[in-house]
């Protein structure tokens, strides 16, 4: 119900951006997000935002990092996306998009996609 995709190698300084397909029960749910896990590290919360479009970024990623999200209700597809520029080494992770329910700082998760690889090389 959650299909990740665009992750890749990019230099730093680049950009790229993930998106994120929600279909089903998930298309309409209240807050989506993506986190990232770094090898070795735990999952950390990136961006989140909500059905009337409110948003939050992680502090490491504000004004670096975009996330957007469209819904398209005749086919109840619900794409978000991740814009991310001026890429840093240290933005390398598996990232996940995730949609779920409460705060959009802490949202409970019920729904995660796969994770899509974003490597940042130096």
């Amino acid at each position: 119900q959650l299909q990740a995709s665009g992750g890749g190698l990019v230099q730093a300084g680049g950009s790229l951006t993930l998106s994120c397909v929600a279909s089903g029960t998930v298309y309409s749910i209240g807050v989506m997000g993506w986190y990232r896990q770094a090898p070795g590290m735990g999952r950390e919360l990136v961006a989140t935002i909500t059905t009337n479009i409110n948003t939050y970024y992680a502090d490491s990623v504000k004004g670096r990092f975009t996330v957007s999200r469209d819904v398209v209700k005749v086919n109840a597809k619900n794409t978000m996306y991740l814009r991310m520029s001026s890429l840093r080494p240290e933005d390398t992770a598996v990232y996940y998009c995730s949609a779920g329910y409460g705060q959009i700082e802490r949202p409970t998760m019920d729904y995660w996609g796969q994770g899509t690889l974003v490597t940042v090389s130096s």
